[in-house]
């Protein structure tokens, strides 16, 4: 059996950022305070908070004080760094530059729509770290749409700006933005360049997996990938595996894999969201390249 974990797949780079300043810095304090989950794998999670490292939420952020927090790569609304100060916080800023950069994009956007009694319009998962940090620089203002139904909380009549949360898929978006602008020539009978402006914000460390992963799922017999059930990534990024190859299997660990899924002869792919550490994945393959021994001496 041929085993390969795919060189593409892994940390995004905002990821594996926050995950080394948080390293970096508990080697100098006892505990380290990080405001949610730093990524959506819950196997990492638990490597971290061996370390030291404190899963907070924004209820206890209010309460704790003269202490140190990090903020992931997701990003925080301004309301945070408020807080922090109030409470005499230290934060560890690990918001990924490219969100960072987005979140200045849609506030300055919000200023001009507000004076231009506009909209701002984010494609993304309502109640996403992410889309927390930019709905919180629109004063909470923005209109936050996934899908087909959420249109409806749009006025068409209005000027309508849009953005992406960074880890949405390319494809959705323009479709999306497709949408809006049939929605705004059937409500206004035209459509110009004051009634709409989509920015694709999609980081293209995240949208260029897409492709990668098509083209990975194809060359193999099986593909194994390797994600945290709560990584919405995760979840986008398999059904791109899935629609390449049948004979793909989401697993968060190397203890769900089923022998019955291989034969002796297959080339077998490793994967994983932008979440997945190398470190699990290279696990996986140990673990299976065990049980095909295991197997052979049987």
């Amino acid at each position: 059996m041929q085993v390969t974990i795919d060189k593409n797949s892994g940390y995004c780079f905002g990821v594996e950022f926050a995950i080394k300043m948080a390293e970096d810095e508990m080697e100098q304090s006892e505990k380290l305070y990080c405001l949610g989950d730093i990524v959506h794998n819950d196997m990492e999670v638990k490597r971290l908070a061996e370390k030291g490292l404190v899963v907070i939420d924004r209820d206890q952020l209010s309460e704790l004080s003269d202490c140190k927090v990090l903020i992931r790569a997701h990003g925080e609304p301004p309301e945070t760094y408020k807080t922090a100060i109030e409470n005499n916080i230290e934060l560890i800023d690990a918001s990924c530059p490219v969100v960072l950069k987005l979140q200045h994009r849609v506030k300055t956007a919000f200023d001009k729509m507000e004076r231009e009694n506009g909209q701002i319009v984010i494609y993304g998962k309502k109640g996403h770290a992410e889309v927390i940090g930019l709905t919180g620089q629109t004063l909470e203002k923005a209109i936050v749409v996934m899908e087909d139904a959420d249109l409806e909380k749009i006025d068409f009549n209005k000027p309508v700006t849009l953005f992406s949360q960074t880890t949405k898929s390319t494809k959705g978006f323009y479709e999306l933005s497709q949408k809006i602008e049939e929605r705004i020539k059937a409500a206004k009978g035209e459509l110009t360049e004051v009634d709409f402006n989509a920015n694709d914000s999609i980081c293209r460390q995240v949208s260029n997996r897409e492709p990668q992963l098509q083209r990975f799922a194809q060359e193999n017999d099986v593909i194994l990938f390797v994600s945290g059930k709560k990584s919405s990534n995760g979840k986008a990024l398999y059904q791109v595996c899935l629609s390449e190859n049948p004979r793909s299997y989401f697993i968060e660990n190397e203890t769900e894999m089923d022998p019955d899924w291989f034969q002796p002869t297959d080339k077998v792919g490793i994967c994983g969201a932008t979440s997945t550490p190398m470190w699990l994945m290279e696990q996986v393959k140990s673990h299976l390249e065990s049980m095909e021994e295991n197997a052979l001496l049987a």
